[in-house]
């Protein structure tokens, strides 16, 4: 019985995203997630490059997923329309190659009032038709008390959009 639990808590963490805060430390901190999907790179980068389709509305400044938009290219903006003309700039893309990769600098949430900024990466790596996808947040600099303590929401937060992401890359609909 013990050998079966064992095997079925193998076989559902085989296809789970791993995640982890992988170092936190006062003046910074990365998580990392990697997961397998069901899709080909051009695909995945493709729907990288909507958030509106999959990025969480609670985790929006302005209540709605469909006001985010990100230009996969140098200089492009990872930006939200905000209620009345206003609006955010929450990074800037830094590399952006199709299929290989996408990777923005900035901050992120809370992390704007802050004196810290990081690079939001996704590579790709593509073997017979399925796509393995890493996605890193390396951050650093100040915040009062320390960037490790904000470390695990961080994770929390940027995991939840990883998962959303897959199921929208795999089925066309999120959670």
């Amino acid at each position: 019985m013990k050998h079966l639990l064992l095997a079925a808590t193998l076989a559902l963490t085989a296809t789970a995203a791993h995640a982890e805060v992988v170092d936190a430390q006062p003046n910074g901190f990365e998580v990392k997630r990697v997961a397998v999907l069901n899709a080909p790179a051009d695909k995945v980068y493709a729907a990288l490059s909507q958030p509106s389709q999959w990025w969480n509305k609670d985790h929006t400044w302005s209540g709605s997923s469909a006001n985010l938009s990100l230009a996969p290219m140098a200089g492009g903006c990872f930006c939200e329309k905000l209620p009345n003309g206003g609006s955010v700039m929450h990074m800037t893309v830094v590399f952006a190659q199709p299929g290989q990769g996408l990777r923005l600098f900035g901050a992120l949430g809370p992390l704007q009032t802050t004196g810290a900024a990081g690079h939001l990466g996704w590579t790709l790596a593509e073997k017979d038709g399925k796509t393995t996808l890493t996605q890193t947040y390396d951050v650093g600099g100040y915040m009062k008390g320390g960037l490790d303590k904000i470390a695990p929401a961080v994770d929390g937060v940027l995991g939840e959009q990883f998962d959303r992401l897959k199921a929208y890359v795999e089925t066309g609909k999120t959670p």
